[in-house]
Formats: C-alpha cells, sequence, structure tokens
C-alpha cells in the first residue's frame, strides 16, 4: 500500500500549520479594526509606558497654557520688545511671530496705532496695552530731522494775485499784468483786451469787453472806465485803409467816406453819414464816441 503523503506534501502542510498559527497569534494582538488592542491605563498616565511603536508614530504636538498665563502691563517698544516680553504682555505666540515677521521684512511701529492692526489683537487688548506703548524716537521718521524750507516768495508777474469783489482796475490804463488780476482774466484774454483797446483807442463802456470772443461775463464787474484819455479819430484825414482799421468800420463804409469827401468836400458831423446807406443808426451810435471832424 502506497503512503497517503509524500515526503513533499508532509513539508508543505507543516508550512501551512505554522501559517495558520501565527494569523491566529496576529488576530489576538490585534483588533478587529487592525489597531492595537485596547489596553486598561490607569487615571495616572504615567504609571503605565507606552509601547515604543506606539510612541514612534503619535505626532508631536504643543500646547499652550493660555489659561493660566496672567498679562503684565508694562512699558514696551513694539520695535524692539523680545519675545518674552510679548508674551507677558498677554500675546498669543502667532501674534509675537507675526510682529518678528513684520520687522524682519523692515516693518517699524511709528505710533501707537500702528499696533492695533497686529493680527487677532481685540480692542479691549488694545487699549490696556496703549498707555504702555513708548516707541523710540530712532524709529521716527529721518524726514522729521531737516528743517522745512520756507516757501519761495510767488511770482506775482507769471501767477497775479487775483482781485477782491470789492476791488476794481481801471479799464484804459491797466497793463496786461494788471488785468489778470482779476478773476477769470488770463493771459490770453489779458492780450485780447489789450489788443481791442488799441484798436478802438479805448473803451467808453465795459459792455465792450463782450465783443471779444468767450470773455467771461462776470470779469467786467471788477473794471472802472475813465473816457477822458480815449482816442478819437480825424474822418477827413484818414485814408481807406486807417479807416478799415478800426473795429466799427468796415471796408465798404471806410470806401462811402472817402467818396463822400472826394465829391463833396469834408465831412461836418455824422448826420452827413446817415445819409449814406452803408451806416446804420447802431453804426453811427457805436462810431459817435470816436470821431471828429
Amino acid at each position: 500500500m502506497k503512503p497517503i503523503f509524500l515526503p513533499g506534501d508532509k513539508k508543505a502542510i507543516a508550512f501551512l500549520i505554522a501559517i495558520i498559527v501565527l494569523a491566529i497569534v496576529a488576530f489576538r494582538l490585534l483588533g478587529d479594526d487592525g489597531t492595537v488592542a485596547a489596553v486598561d491605563i490607569p487615571a495616572d498616565s504615567t504609571a503605565v509606558s507606552k509601547p515604543q511603536h506606539y510612541r514612534r508614530y503619535q505626532p508631536k504636538q504643543y500646547i499652550y497654557n493660555e489659561g493660566t498665563r496672567e498679562a503684565e502691563l508694562f512699558d514696551f517698544d513694539p520695535n524692539t520688545a523680545d519675545s518674552t516680553q510679548l508674551l507677558r504682555l498677554g500675546l498669543q505666540p502667532f501674534q509675537v511671530k507675526s510682529i518678528y515677521k513684520y520687522r524682519a521684512h523692515g516693518g517699524v511701529y511709528r505710533t501707537a496705532s500702528d499696533f492695533a492692526r497686529l493680527y487677532g489683537l481685540t480692542k479691549k487688548q488694545f487699549k490696556a496695552l496703549e498707555p504702555y506703548i513708548k516707541i523710540s524716537d530712532d524709529y521716527r521718521p529721518a524726514a522729521e530731522l531737516v528743517e522745512k524750507e520756507a516757501p519761495a516768495p510767488r511770482d506775482t508777474v507769471m501767477y497775479p494775485i487775483k482781485l477782491q469783489e470789492n476791488e476794481h482796475i481801471s479799464l484804459n490804463s491797466a497793463d496786461t499784468t494788471t488785468l489778470r488780476k482779476v478773476p477769470g482774466i488770463g493771459r490770453y484774454y489779458a492780450r485780447e483786451i489789450d489788443r481791442h483797446r488799441q484798436l478802438l483807442g479805448g473803451f467808453v463802456s465795459t459792455e465792450q469787453l463782450m465783443e471779444i470772443d468767450g470773455m467771461p461775463e462776470e470779469a467786467l464787474t471788477y473794471f472802472t472806465v475813465d473816457v477822458a484819455n480815449v482816442k478819437k479819430m480825424n474822418l477827413n484825414r484818414l485814408t481807406i485803409n486807417q479807416l478799415k482799421r478800426h473795429p466799427y468800420i468796415n471796408f465798404y463804409q471806410a470806401r462811402a467816406i472817402c467818396d463822400y469827401r472826394r465829391l463833396r468836400g469834408p465831412l461836418k458831423s455824422l448826420d452827413d453819414l446817415r445819409l449814406m446807406k452803408e451806416f446804420t443808426d447802431d453804426d453811427l451810435r457805436r462810431l459817435e464816441p470816436y470821431v471828429e471832424f
């Protein structure tokens, strides 16, 4: 009769039995969920030594006993205070770290209000710390050491001081610099006023300023008019080119005056011009202050 198990089969069976025994032992040592089996630990946990493999994978924890720490109040400079002083003041470790990081990047606390921006600092805490914040003069802005220079005197030619509401200037005698003192009158309008004044021979009314394109009407109240020095033109002596230079006489009117003189002799009054179709009553009214015969 042949044997049931061959020699090689016996070795295989022995190996399987060993595997089964080891599995049973491991199952007893481990819980159902594969974790370390619970071990009863007395109230004083220091009385039992934890297994080496348990301590190896236990995460490191940092516990701050914040509840028992009492804040101390004393004078400090947030620019120079070290971590020990800051913690004694009742600040949290993350706040101390934030202060160090701020200073490392060149940050400077120049006023107590700068310290109020500290992350996590409550209004109550800041009010308690504020009287004790003493910032050294070494951290004040360097610009404070430089004496402020007196402002340069104003260039009244380039930037004239404007007139007050109760102040006035003479429209016919003021130069362009004086004209620019009038509110609303700048360099451009000052030149235009002077140019129009020369062409007219002088102003007889402030309303004539409105003949300048874009002239601000509110500027008229700052002028007075002296008609004593208004220049008049003799209609019997001027040529056609000289006559048409006046703002109130055009080419056709100047030619009509010269034709009248050539055909009828010198003009004696404005009534002689009324006979000409080139002149209207409004034209003669505007010309009257500027003509002589």
